[in-house]
């Protein structure tokens, strides 16, 4: 039941859509970007929702409002307060996202579709796209990861050292933006921003270097993931339900595991 066929785009999404969570989370949360990362997948269905009224492929849509609005807070906040900036665009794209769909006659599922995921409706066609995105994700942040763990932690002794910390800001928000792309088709807005937030925190609250703080991200991301999908089909309640509660878990034992290691002598 747990394998059957149906489900075996769903495990095969779920599990690029972890990877690649995993990994662009533990950078969100290493930047302090969560606000960020909340931003795009909300704003980036605005951009579906348009696709949807004039009949083109949403995936389209989503990707280009993603890498506008990444975009857009990364250079508008250089000269503003970036909190402002992000939450300024938020709004404007979430109030795009109600006109297109307040035009379309699939509201209801639309909007459901586009906030909560179809992780358990992948289309197998689906799956090569997202494989090459998460690729592309993973292939830019392995050649830019020296730098960007630099400026992530350390950004004015990076720019020191040469870095271009404003040229990395804007590779790492394309790389927020194709993560939304590949992700929220397949778990929703709301759900990929607890995925990117979610279990990379715990992860960092554990971790004592960096490298086992990837490395636990990415595992706990997976394992949130593939936890949430089976008591999803054993229950038949919404992925998104359990995969929140299993982010919000995680983070709360980090928590009182870290405070557990403070006090032993």
């Amino acid at each position: 039941m747990m394998f059957a066929p149906y489900l075996l785009t769903a495990w095969v999404s779920g599990t690029v859509v972890a990877v690649v969570a995993g990994v662009v989370g533990f950078f969100v949360v290493l930047r302090g970007n969560t606000f960020f990362a909340h931003a795009v997948p909300h704003g980036a269905f605005a951009g579906a929702a348009g696709a949807v009224l004039i009949g083109v492929d949403p995936l389209l849509g989503l990707g280009a409002f993603a890498a506008a609005g990444a975009i857009g807070i990364v250079l508008l906040g250089r000269r503003a307060r970036h909190d402002v900036v992000t939450a300024l665009t938020l709004v404007t794209m979430l109030a795009l996202g109600a006109l297109f769909l307040s035009r379309s006659r699939e509201y209801a599922a639309e909007v459901f579709a586009l906030l909560f995921g179809q992780i358990l409706g992948v289309a197998p066609g689906q799956i090569a796209t997202m494989l090459v995105l998460g690729a592309g994700c993973l292939a830019i942040l392995a050649l830019v990861a020296r730098p960007l763990l630099l400026a992530s932690v350390l950004p004015s002794l990076a720019a020191a050292r040469g870095v271009r910390v404003g040229a990395i800001d804007l590779v790492f928000a394309l790389v927020v933006a194709a993560a939304t792309t590949v992700s929220v088709p397949v778990v929703g807005a709301l759900l990929m921003f607890a995925l990117l937030v979610g279990p990379p925190a715990a992860a960092q609250i554990l971790a004592r270097t960096p490298g086992q703080g990837l490395a636990l991200s990415l595992g706990l991301t997976l394992v949130t993931v593939w936890s949430a999908i089976a008591l999803s089909v054993g229950t038949d309640l919404p992925i998104g339900f359990f995969a929140t509660a299993i982010g919000a878990v995680l983070y709360a034992a980090s928590r009182l595991l870290a405070r557990a290691r403070r006090r032993v002598p």
